[in-house]
């Protein structure tokens, strides 16, 4: 009996061992020391690590090398090897990261994380981003540059995933058990949309909608206003525009009356980031200076992958993003560029009447018009290994006008309320092309000719070049809008509220060697009020841009630590703006000794937003709780609404503070802004001394806003957390929580070109490498890293810490 009990949990522990259980990988393989998790140890590379390769889908000979950061400088004698290659160490270091987020804008992370993900993927899916990446591959297989570049990126991923062993794996294989799939051009495409989802998927037609049946149309024009007094626009205003806008038919405003009660999820409404160009006239050396850092979510492994390109017709350094060929933001030996998004509103909804429940006809210009649906199949990976999920359908309705995201299934119950997208992501377009012509670009003239392929998402690209010249163009593929279109729900079923065309991409707004010395850009409103055509988001910043332009305005001698200083500037704008007036109007007198210690901070504060200080953590919680409760009204409804922006907020305030929404919706009595005042106050003490009791620490900016920096997967031990770094969310220092600077770039257009550059992490998506996180406190601290461009006058071979050597076959090795 004992020996029949020892056989069977000896099976017993042999199959668990051998098996999934629940979200453990099988523990067998992932403890064992030669194949398992320790395999991906890495030490610190040396010289020795040099070595020959054979990779016969290679054309000619080749050599990547790779520098102290782990920086890879690749040189190949065709464009084919050159993609390849990058393609082959890009995925070397992040092929999981690149893979997971083909999967999320393919709508098909339940394959990989289980059920718990299918309402993501149903969003996904249903938004069309798989739709929209199909039709971005065709265009770009169109292009024969094109075509060769993501064909051969992906021949390079595939051969790279070729050699793999189980014991190889990256880590992230290994810990949810399962193996990498072929990559394909596809990918790259996906990789694309996922981005666009990122910068453009934010938009809130129908919480607009809400409002303005509750709001009116004053109301709601005070609370969210177009554009506020004040403003300082990407292009500089008063820039003429030497064009005549195409005329555009403006119908009858008439809007479905609708109760929306859910809306969908929507990406971080701060995705944004900072540039500029500084005119060799305002510089201490006589060179411009280009600076870009674009502000997206920080994680680990970082968004973006640092590489050098070498090749027929280009040498250019910057950050790709992993999945993609070519370099997205960076320089060369002739010119540089960056990015920051030019938010736009690019993506509206539209009422579908449905003929029946079958849902086979809509109504459309007096007609029904027929619908396309399309039955997605989503596989659930299995839980424990005995069990066995079945595949989940959706059945998603295509309109002309885009995918029915919202109906009756998804995500709310209303029968009676099916909403249809436009996007533009969808419209089919080359946007890998602009990128690919810009590596080798030598002059404006390339510059312009490059971004004349550029579609979604829109962008404000920033150059410069040796030659001096700097410019800014705010480019994409925007519709051309009458007043108000797209800002609420509309009608689809009238042809009236369907966008009328686009605008002609010479006529999106652009400036070349302003005056002024300088171009910038903050996500601001990109132009003022005389640009002929109708522009409108919801995000566009307010505060950043104007720091940005009164420091460039007053540097008259610029230097590159100048330019480093200011992309790390933690001065609240916004705060010095409101805070003297809320203290101003705050009655002292009525406060208690522990509220009049919070006072002294706020009284003495620097307006300089450190992580040591408790000054901006007061504010901050302050100024919350003030906007709350004079919106206080927007909270009691049972619909999707929002409420209004910082900025819109505090012009409100100061300019209408008799206004009858400033008041306590849930007492009789009307409270006056100095009732709100110091209410809100005494709420912000008292929420302070509540945290610090419940943390066990002092409420410093640092320690409140817990900045995190977490691996994709969420697992903490593979995260930075509680990291103490300054600036915050409108500041140009723009590090929140987990969103922030996630690439930091300064090039001087000399002879030759000088760079610096950092992000918040490593070259290596693996958590075993000292190339994990090693760019991470340098990051944090503000730190710098020089980039080595190596070129014949600067071949930096001292810097070089092992290369390798790739042959196009076995015997020439």
């Amino acid at each position: 009996m004992k020996l029949l009990l020892t056989f069977i949990s000896t099976v017993l522990l042999v199959i668990a061992l051998d098996n999934r259980l629940g979200q453990l990988p099988p523990l067998g393989r992932f403890l064992d020391p030669i194949n398992g998790f320790y395999q991906n140890a890495v030490p610190p590379a040396t010289a020795s690590d040099s070595d020959s390769y054979s990779l016969p889908q290679l054309q000619q000979q080749a050599s990547v090398h790779f520098d102290e950061f782990m920086i890879p400088h690749i040189e190949a004698a065709t464009a084919h090897d050159l993609y390849f290659l990058q393609g082959y160490v890009t995925a070397s270091h992040r092929l999981w990261q690149m893979e997971v987020q083909t999967h999320f804008a393919a709508g098909r992370l339940t394959e990989i994380l289980g059920e718990n993900m299918l309402a993501t993927d149903r969003l996904t899916r249903r938004k069309g981003l798989p739709e929209g990446a199909k039709a971005a591959l065709q265009a770009m297989l169109q292009d024969p540059a094109s075509a060769e570049a993501v064909q051969a990126y992906a021949d390079g991923v595939n051969a790279y995933i070729g050699s793999l062993k189980y014991h190889s794996l990256p880590f992230e294989y290994k810990l949810l058990d399962y193996t990498p799939e072929d990559w394909t051009p596809y990918k790259s495409a996906l990789l694309l949309m996922y981005m666009a989802e990122d910068l453009s998927g934010y938009e809130v037609d129908l919480e607009n909608t809400n409002l303005l049946r509750l709001l009116g149309q004053e109301n709601f024009n005070l609370l969210y206003p177009d554009r506020l007094p004040g403003s300082d626009p990407v292009i500089p205003a008063g820039t003429p525009w030497n064009f005549e806008a195409q005329p555009i038919t403006v119908p009858p405003a008439n809007y479905p009356d609708l109760a929306i009660t859910d809306t969908i999820g929507k990406p971080d409404p701060a995705n944004g980031s900072n540039n500029w160009a500084v005119s060799g006239s305002k510089t201490r050396s006589g060179n411009p200076i280009l600076c870009n850092d674009p502000h997206l979510s920080l994680n680990l492994p970082s968004i973006w992958y640092s590489l050098q390109l070498k090749g027929p017709g280009q040498n250019v350094y910057g950050v790709s993003l992993p999945g993609a060929p070519g370099i997205v933001i960076g320089f060369n030996d002739s010119i540089s560029w960056g990015v920051t998004n030019a938010a736009r509103d690019v993506r509206d909804w539209y009422r579908v009447q449905f003929k029946n429940n079958q849902r086979n006809e809509y109504a459309y210009n007096g007609n029904w018009r027929k619908a396309d649906k399309r039955v997605e199949k989503f596989k659930l990976r299995d839980g424990w290994f005995w069990e066995s999920n079945d595949p989940f359908y959706d059945t998603i309705v295509y309109t002309h006008h885009g995918p029915v995201v919202y109906d009756k299934n998804f995500p709310q119950k209303e029968e009676q309320q099916s909403f249809a997208m436009r996007w533009v992501a969808h419209e089919p377009g080359n946007s890998l092309k602009a990128f690919l012509l810009l590596n080798r670009a030598n002059n404006v003239e390339d510059y312009i000719a490059a971004l004349s392929h550029y579609k979604s998402p829109g962008q404000n690209f920033v150059f410069a070049s040796v030659t001096g010249t700097i410019a800014m163009k705010v480019q994409g593929r925007y519709p051309a809008k009458w007043k108000n279109q797209g800002r609420f729900l509309m009608e689809g079923s009238k042809p009236e509220y369907e966008w009328q065309g686009f605008i002609p991409d010479e006529q999106n707004a652009f400036v070349i060697n302003p005056e002024r010395g300088f171009v910038s850009s903050a996500n601001q409103v990109p132009a003022d009020s005389t640009y002929p055509y109708y522009v409108y988001d919801q995000t566009y910043e307010h505060y950043r841009n104007r720091r940005i332009n009164t420091i460039l305005r007053q540097l008259d001698s610029a230097s590159v630590q100048d330019m480093m200083q200011l992309q790390n500037d933690n001065y609240h704008l916004r705060a010095a703006e409101t805070l003297p007036w809320m203290l101003g109007k705050l009655n002292t007198n009525l406060l208690k000794p522990d509220e009049r210690e919070v006072l002294q901070l706020l009284q003495q504060w620097d307006y300089e937003a450190t992580a040591e200080q408790t000054a901006p953590t007061a504010y901050h919680i302050w100024w919350n709780e003030l906007r709350d409760l004079t919106f206080d009204e927007l909270d009691s409804l049972e619909v999707a609404v929002i409420k209004p922006s910082d900025a819109a907020t505090a012009y409100f305030l100061r300019n209408h503070p008799e206004h009858q929404l400033i008041d306590i919706a849930g007492t009789p009595e009307r409270e006056s802004l100095q009732n709100l005042l110091l209410r809100s106050y005494r709420q912000m003490v008292e929420k302070l001394e509540e945290w610090e009791q419940t943390e066990q620490t002092a409420a410093t900016w640092g320690n409140y806003k817990k900045s995190s920096i977490r691996h994709l997967t969420g697992q903490e031990a593979l995260s930075h957390v509680n990291m103490q770094i300054n600036g915050g969310r409108g500041i140009v220092n723009a590090n929140s929580g987990r969103h922030g600077a996630s690439w930091r770039m300064v090039v001087e257009m000399g002879t030759p070109v000088q760079a610096w550059g950092i992000y918040p992490g490593g070259q290596s998506g693996n958590p075993g490498s000292p190339h994990y996180d090693d760019l991470l406190e340098s990051w944090r601290k503000g730190e710098y890293n020089r980039l080595y461009f190596m070129t014949p006058a600067t071949p930096f071979k001292d810097k070089i810490m092992y290369t390798n050597t790739y042959l196009p076959t076995a015997e020439e090795r």
